[in-house]
């Protein structure tokens, strides 16, 4: 017979060897979490030329849970000489115009475009400010913009372009069409539309344009 020293020592050794398959059989079901988006933030902001902004990365995990990214995180812009960013995320308002800034963490990234608005403006003038055009054709406009102190400079190809009525056509911003008006092809009726430029804070006054058939 087994002496009683021994018989305690088997139940002892039996639930050593449980408890550590219990543990080496766990991992297979707790694995730390699994990022899966990455989300820059502030979205889409403007700043003026000169100066810096502070962007977040923030990381979604397969679990649910949200985390902000502080290390092992690359930053780039698609356009540095407009927006210049550094290895911690800070933007600098190199030249007016837009940039997409990127985080990224392993295969996985997230970005967000940038606007540098031209520093000290206090207006923009549209040109033409009254036009009338055919269905299918197009008009290029300009955007001028007055800073402090009275100077002027061109900031056509990067403010924002808006039109108000889409039936009469659209208007293209960016660096490629900035300001290009192309008119819908086919409209039965004569269609009026107000044309406006934007840039941080500052809007244009309107200029009208019609579209005739």
């Amino acid at each position: 017979m087994l002496s009683a020293k021994r018989k305690l020592r088997l139940p002892a050794a039996f639930t050593a060897l449980l408890t550590l398959a219990l543990a080496v059989g766990c991992r297979g079901f707790f694995q730390n979490p699994q990022l899966t988006t990455v989300t820059v933030g502030p979205p889409t902001p403007t700043i003026n030329q000169g100066s810096t902004l502070q962007m977040t990365a923030t990381g979604t995990y397969n679990d649910g849970s949200t985390k902000t990214l502080t290390s092992g995180v690359f930053w780039s812009s698609s356009v540095s000489t407009i927006a210049s960013v550094s290895s911690s995320g800070v933007v600098t308002g190199a030249a007016v115009g837009t940039a997409t800034i990127t985080a990224s963490s392993g295969t996985i990234s997230g970005s967000t475009s940038v606007t540098i608005a031209l520093a000290n403006l206090v207006s923009i003038a549209v040109t033409p400010t009254s036009f009338s055009i055919t269905q299918g054709q197009t008009e290029q406009y300009k955007a001028i913009g007055t800073v402090q102190g009275g100077g002027t400079t061109d900031i056509t190809t990067s403010v924002t372009w808006n039109s108000t009525n889409s039936s009469a056509g659209s208007i293209a911003s960016g660096a490629t069409n900035g300001g290009l008006f192309t008119a819908a092809s086919s409209i039965i009726t004569t269609q009026t539309t107000i044309i406006t430029a934007t840039s941080g804070t500052i809007t244009s006054d309107q200029a009208t344009l019609t579209v005739n058939p």
